[in-house]
Formats: C-alpha cells, structure tokens, sequence
C-alpha cells in the first residue's frame, strides 16, 4: 500500500447513486478499502407534507398521511388517525380493526419482499431479485382487489375504513396465503443457504444488542440485533390484542442474534410468513358489525372541530415503529401535527454497522435497515436566502420553546 493510501481519503457517494433507492449523502472516509469513518447527509427529498397537512382538517389530512411513503402508506394512515381518534375520543368499531390489521399484514408482505429483491440486487444476485419481485405482485394484486389501488391504498379513515371485507372476497385472500406458503420454503432456500449470500452477510454490518438498544433502533433492525420489541405486541392496537402475534427473533430460525446482515434476512422473511399467520386468523375471527364509525364526512368534521386535546398515534410499520404526534384546539385545522417515521430513529445505525467494513460492501450494509428517506426528510432552513445548519443544542431550544408555546 502506498503512503498516499496509508494517510486515507474521502469518498462521496450520492446523493444520487445507483445504489441508492432515494437521495442521500454518505462521505466516507477511508484507509485502503476499509471504513474508517462515515457520516450521512439527509434533507435532499423535504416534499412539506406536514406544513401542508397544518392548512387541512383531518379528514383531508389522511390523504397526505398516505402518500408520505409509497411503501408503508396504510401504516402513516393509522398512526395518523389512531392519534386523532384518541383526541376525538371516536370509537372504532370491532369490524373496522380486523379489516385494518389485514392489509396493514398485506402491506408488510409487499414490503419485505421489495425489500428482498433490493438486497438481492445490491448483492449481485439480480436472478433472485426478479423472482423476489416476482412474487410481491401477488400481495399487490389482493390489495388492489380490497382496496382499488395498488399504491396509496386510501382505505383507512378517521373512525374506521372506507370499504368493507366482505365474506365473498375471502377466497381470493385464501388463494394468496396458500400461494405464500407453497413458496414461503424455496424463498428460505435461496436467500439464506445461498453460499454467496451468506459469504456476503454473514458477520457484516454487526450491531449488538447494547449497541442497537443505545442507538434507539426500531422493527426489524433491532430485532435481529436481539432486542424484543414490536409495537403489535408491546402495546397492541386494531386487531392485533386479539391475535397471536410476538417479535420474530433470528434466534428462533437460528438459536442465536448476530445483529448482521444476514440476521435482518433472517427476520424479514419470517415476518412474510407471521403476516401469512395473522391475516388467516383474521378471517377467522372476523366480527360483524359496521366498519366506520360515523359514515357521514361532515358530522365526522364536526367531531374533530371540537376536539381538544393531544395525542400519539403509533404502529408497528414495516420498517419500525411509526409515530404521529397530533394536538387540536378545537378549530377545523390541527394546531399540530408532527410525524416520526421507522428510518428517522434507524439511520443512526449506519454509523455503528459501516464502520470498519469493506467498501464493496456498503451498498447492502446501507440496504440492510430499509431506509426510507422521503418518509424520514422533514426541512431545510433558509434565512433571507440563506441556508443555516442547526446544532444539536440550537434544535432542543427551538423543541422546547415551541413544546412551551402549545402549552400556553
């Protein structure tokens, strides 16, 4: 190795990479082909959402809640009204929940084999990232049959959902399960006895339990790190008290928690056959009754126009846990709405799981927490045209005089 290459150098990739599914800026520094350092630059995908969201009810409100991710869409949609149903104190019906959980388990599916097919690409393994995608159609297609849309599902409202379940329609989910099933062990297969892919992962991008636990990780993420958490069982919500459900851990497949690459493999396909379990109990425990607590739009207006009060919605999304934070006043508009999707507490990850790894590994390092930076961006400060960057201290100043300010 040369002198040059001893003292390191920097490398810059992004924020527009082909190994990159959304803008980010990583820098690393380097020493030969190993990280020695990495830091990341976020706020390059600030869409406004929540300032938009200030100037409309609730009810618009959910509409934007559903586009903040095209992926994990319902999970936004749920936290978002979870929280303004606490406010509103509006009741859910029974029927409701059930409908809720199973396309939030049908979005989990379509997830974790997207994001199966991105690792499997950023891996090399372009034939196994066909097949993965291959195979997440068919959970688009049955939420497409239930909902009308394949993305933006717009099927979760304030009080309820918009469409029904009904028994007639069950065949067709039946069909999908059985189709998971039939391929649920040739998936195991290929992705976690391939030799390359275990060459790939395994022992790379590791962080343990008291790493993830200090580094707040959520979902998948921190469970394959060891640490038993999931918000469907930690504090149960819709359907989710009245199924069997608990934190898929790798030790369960393995007998043990390396927190690596091939752990978070590990966790997010078994999690496709948990949602396959929980969906099926589901329609096996579906409750009759209504499916939305007050179907006429204005009179549900009316309901949040006099709401007071402050809330936190939260639900086990795909990536972790999503939180929306909503706070009424009694007028049409929310004095507050604050959103804190799975990547925002996730991406601190990076700078534990990327150092001292290879550079031809840090495509699927970074690939392995499932990032989402168009849910996770919020703002970009610009002063008289000037952009500023704010310190860790300048941000708690500025929490804590607006946390004061609703207070008041």
């Amino acid at each position: 190795m040369s002198e040059e290459a001893k003292k390191g150098y920097s490398v810059p990739i992004g924020p527009i990479h082909p190994a990159l599914k959304e803008p980010i800026l990583f820098t690393f520094q380097m020493n030969g082909e190993k990280v020695e350092k990495v830091d990341f630059a976020p706020g390059k995908a600030h869409r406004g959402i929540e300032w938009m969201g200030m100037r409309r009810n609730p009810v618009q409100i959910v509409h934007l809640t559903d586009r903040i991710c095209g992926i994990c869409g319902v999970s936004h949609t749920l936290a978002f009204s979870r929280a303004v149903e606490q406010v509103a104190e509006i009741e859910v019906p029974e029927r409701a929940h059930y409908v809720r959980t199973i396309i939030a388990e049908y979005e989990r599916i379509q997830s974790h084999l997207l994001w199966a097919g991105v690792a499997a690409h950023e891996l090399g393994f372009d034939t196994l990232f066909y097949l993965a995608w291959r195979v997440r159609e068919e959970s688009l297609d049955v939420i497409e049959y239930l909902t009308g849309n394949r993305v933006n599902y717009g099927i979760v409202q304030v009080g309820g959902v918009r469409r029904d379940i009904t028994a007639d329609q069950f065949p067709r989910i039946e069909a999908s399960l059985s189709y998971y099933e039939d391929l649920f062990g040739k998936m195991l297969t290929l992705f976690l006895e391939d030799t390359t892919i275990k060459m790939r992962s395994r022992n790379t991008g590791v962080m343990n339990q008291q790493e993830a636990l200090e580094l707040c990780a959520i979902g998948p993420t921190a469970r394959a790190s060891g640490l038993n958490m999931d918000v469907r069982q930690d504090s149960p919500y819709a359907a989710y008290g009245d199924v069997d459900v608990r934190a898929v851990m790798p030790e369960q497949y393995l007998g043990e928690a390396r927190g690596d690459v091939y752990d978070r493999i590990v966790v997010r396909l078994l999690e496709v056959k948990q949602s396959i379990d929980i969906v099926r109990q589901c329609m096996d425990q579906m409750p009759a009754g209504e499916v939305t607590a007050e179907p006429k739009i204005p009179k549900l207006l009316a309901l949040c126009k006099k709401a007071e009060g402050e809330a936190v919605g939260r639900v086990e999304a795909p990536r972790g846990e999503c939180l929306h934070y909503v706070r009424m006043d009694g007028h049409e508009q929310p004095l507050a709405w604050k959103v804190k999707a799975s990547t925002y507490s996730n991406q601190m990850s990076w700078l534990k799981i990327l150092q001292g790894e290879q550079l031809a590994d840090i495509p699927i390092i970074v690939a392995s927490i499932d990032p989402c930076m168009s849910c996770t961006d919020r703002v970009t400060v610009l002063r008289d045209g000037r952009r500023d960057v704010l310190t860790k201290e300048e941000l708690h100043r500025l929490s804590v005089e607006k946390t004061r300010r609703l207070q008041s």
